[in-house]
């Protein structure tokens, strides 16, 4: 499975995977089991998927981490939930409102419709619930910065 945007993964493999890196990036499988209300034997199955996807480093009775890869998917993942809960609550959702709404489509929205919308938005650093990163904002811009760079692309 080559997941680059996670299009490729169900929503529950997002959630779980968001879920890892809010935590630090290293959680035993029966906390997540307790935060998504599921039996330990289905987080179990799931981190194995993801495993084998090379996306989660999975210990039994340790915990599951990130591989370098998975990391970057994580990264990726936040980055878009915190950037379309904003778009939402700049069209007058409430915090808790666009980050449900957005929980229910975020995993259909590729990398490069997210990074448009990050360039039309200035880049902004913070998002409703968190810090927002910028790894390959297509411009680069890192954290903060407004994206002015040389030529800017203009974004209708």
């Amino acid at each position: 499975m080559e997941t680059k945007d996670g299009l490729d993964l169900s929503p529950r493999k997002v959630e779980y995977l968001k879920y890892i890196y809010e935590t630090g990036g290293k959680v035993k499988t029966n906390r997540i089991a307790a935060r998504f209300r599921v039996d330990p034997s289905t987080v179990t199955k799931t981190i194995d998927e993801l495993a084998r996807a090379e996306l989660l480093v999975h210990e039994p009775y340790r915990g599951v981490t990130f591989s370098e890869k998975g990391r970057s998917c994580a990264e990726f993942l936040v980055k878009r939930h915190r950037i379309l809960a904003l778009v939402f609550t700049r069209f007058g959702l409430s915090s808790e409102e666009a980050c449900a709404e957005v929980s229910r489509f975020e995993s259909q929205v590729s990398r490069q419709a997210v990074d448009r919308i990050c360039r039309a938005m200035g880049h902004p650093s913070q998002g409703i619930c968190g810090e927002i990163t910028h790894g390959t904002c297509g411009l680069g811009a890192p954290a903060g910065d407004s994206g002015k760079r040389g030529s800017q692309e203009e974004v209708v």
